[in-house]
């Protein structure tokens, strides 16, 4: 499990990006695999989750539960509240519910750790140590192309009062400038976009996007880290959809305790 540098010894913050090694999962899947639809069985996906959540709990006595959603490449930010209905549908083990469909996770509940699936997609992680919130956002090519860290940070500013200036952000492993290939980007990726890309091949520097779109949502600079680790490069450590195609899914899980 890597720990981010800027979210290492937050108070009252538990939180971790965990490789696809330690899992039941089987090959194309192996190990730690974490998506309920990737043709992976169920039971083993329910396992490794369950591994998942007590890893976490080992720095977090009471953290016993999660929360899934159904990720779609979308730019939803789903408020999970104290006392919202919505938090009645968290996962753990022996109790499956109904997910909701969205790529992002604000919540101010404690012991409840929020998880984000990938296999190339960034995951990033927020805390707001002061008001005590945290947030999971899925991005992918589509999320970065709508700004999902962007909203996700105004969700923090409007739901709970948080200030960007003290959320803490870790962006874990994925496609890399070096692997991001988008031979029809003319139709994909705005023109406004067209300055992170290789100056000599169709390639797209997405680190440096969600770096600035999260300056420009006002978290510090040096409140920002990044894992700078390629999927593709590091298949054998964390999934790649684009070097396997069917693969298992690697989470990034945070939690207020």
């Amino acid at each position: 499990m890597e720990i981010f540098d800027h979210l290492a010894g937050v108070p009252g913050v538990v939180h971790g990006v965990f490789s696809r090694q330690g899992g039941v999962s089987p090959a194309p899947w192996d190990q730690l695999n974490l998506g309920m639809n990737t043709g992976d069985d169920v039971d083993r996906v329910t396992e490794n989750r369950r591994r998942l959540l007590a890893r976490l709990a080992d720095g977090a006595p009471g953290l016993n539960r999660a929360f899934f959603v159904n990720q779609v490449h979308g730019d939803d930010v789903l408020v999970l509240r104290q006392g919202n209905r919505e938090l009645e549908d968290f996962w753990a083990p022996g109790r499956q519910r109904p997910g909701h469909q969205a790529d992002a996770m604000v919540t101010d509940e404690p012991h409840l750790a929020l998880v984000i699936q990938v296999a190339d997609c960034q995951a990033v992680l927020l805390a707001d140590p002061v008001n005590r919130v945290v947030a999971a956002v899925h991005s992918g090519w589509r999320g970065s192309v709508s700004n999902i860290i962007g909203k996700t940070v105004a969700t923090m500013a409007k739901c709970f009062q948080c200030q960007p200036e003290n959320i803490l952000a870790g962006v874990g492993p994925s496609l890399g400038p070096c692997c991001a290939e988008f031979i029809h980007y003319r139709d994909e990726i705005p023109p406004s976009l067209w300055k992170y890309k290789d100056k000599e091949k169709d390639y797209f520097d997405f680190w440096a996007l969600s770096r600035d779109q999260l300056a420009q949502a006002g978290v510090l600079k040096k409140n920002m880290g990044f894992s700078h680790c390629c999927t593709r490069c590091k298949s054998s450590q964390y999934f790649s959809y684009r070097k396997q195609q069917v693969t298992g899914r690697f989470g990034a899980a945070i939690s207020l305790v």
